[in-house]
């Protein structure tokens, strides 16, 4: 049965370090909850916290109306999913799902049910009897999932489970993880520092920076409302205008920038006159030789990538700023290198921040 999970001011330090820093949160029951930001940043230790291999050293931790701070680990019943996979090398599949069941001292019939209800899951059914070490990577991770699984955990938690993959076998893997959470609502918490698997799979995110959230809410309400440029950046790739707010009226603003005024209608923020804000513009929301608006632009085109169902330009305004386009569907006929564009954004796509 899966529980909601709150944390009320969890902190955890290492020596005089801190790698996390008086967070707190609340994962709903059946939840698909990521936890996304870059190396060092505490996910991996609060995922541990959860766990139970670490102790906080302020905080309560709560599994439903339960507090789990003084709960050993395996009598928490969560799952865990390692992204080194962890299995027994000299075991064969079966038996490595089988372990953690027989630690239940469950019956043999119930473990031999189990076990293959999960393989049948993970698409593995086939390989129960083949020694662990003979699988390829991708599938010692579906077995890595498999033996979290098949002891019905309360709570599953992945550490970047996907690393050590190929980015073809990440992309099903990923698919696959979605379609299981879909099936039996585990309440999950999923540990990442790429950005792709957290907007593709999750149901809400937390952007950690630090030891602390920066961030928490939808993929789409991070992407498009990021908190600050951090946020901006780590999560798609954006450009970035500085400026000063000119002016602000319902919900509506001008920014003086070094290319020019913007015109914005996604106030997020709240800004006032003479603020100074970095105006985050992200590459596909710029238009080439294309749509009229409010927001124009003359720039010459630099360097092209093209690759097959998008093309990347490098557009540099004068001497002042270089901004990234992404054209999706390119055509065969393309702007040139050298050539002069103009170049159009629609205020709903001029996100300006507040400078930190």
């Amino acid at each position: 049965m899966s529980v909601c999970v709150a944390l009320n001011h969890i902190t955890k330090a290492f020596g005089t370090t801190y790698a996390v820093n008086d967070v707190s949160l609340t994962i709903e029951s059946g939840e698909l909850f990521f936890l996304l930001g870059p190396s060092g940043c505490g996910k991996s230790t609060l995922l541990r916290v959860i766990a139970g291999f670490y102790r906080p050293d302020v905080g309560r931790l709560m599994f439903d109306d339960l507090d789990m701070i003084n709960v050993p680990p395996h009598q928490r019943n969560t799952g865990m999913v390692f992204q080194n996979y962890a299995l027994w090398p000299h075991m064969t599949v079966g038996e490595n799902i089988e372990y953690g069941l027989q630690l239940r001292k469950l019956e043999k019939p119930i473990r031999n049910e189990r076990i293959g209800t999960v393989l049948e899951m993970v698409e593995m059914s086939e390989f129960r009897d083949r020694p662990v070490n003979t699988l390829s990577g991708g599938q010692q991770q579906r077995i890595a999932l498999a033996r979290a699984m098949v002891i019905e955990p309360s709570v599953l938690l992945l550490d970047e489970p996907l690393s050590n993959l190929d980015a073809a076998l990440r992309q099903n893997l990923r698919e696959e993880i979605k379609e299981i959470h879909r099936r039996t609502k585990i309440t999950t918490i999923y540990v990442t520092h790429d950005q792709v698997e957290a907007i593709s799979m999750a149901d809400r995110m937390a952007i950690m920076k630090d030891g602390v959230f920066i961030q928490v809410g939808t993929p789409r309400e991070i992407y498009q409302h990021p908190a600050d440029s951090f946020v901006a950046s780590f999560v798609g790739e954006t450009n970035f205008i500085s400026g000063n707010i000119k002016d602000i009226t319902d919900g509506k603003a001008t920014i003086e920038t070094e290319v020019g005024v913007l015109h914005t209608e996604s106030i997020h923020h709240n800004l006032t006159p003479g603020q100074e804000v970095s105006c985050s513009i992200r590459p596909e929301t710029i238009h080439i030789n294309g749509n009229t608006g409010l927001n124009q632009l003359t720039a010459t085109v630099g360097s092209i990538t093209y690759l097959g169902r998008t093309e990347e330009y490098e557009l540099r305004i004068g001497d002042i700023l270089k901004l990234k386009a992404i054209i999706h569907n390119p055509g065969t006929d393309p702007v040139k290198q050298g050539e002069s564009v103009s170049i159009s954004i629609s205020p709903e796509s001029v996100v300006p921040l507040p400078m930190n």
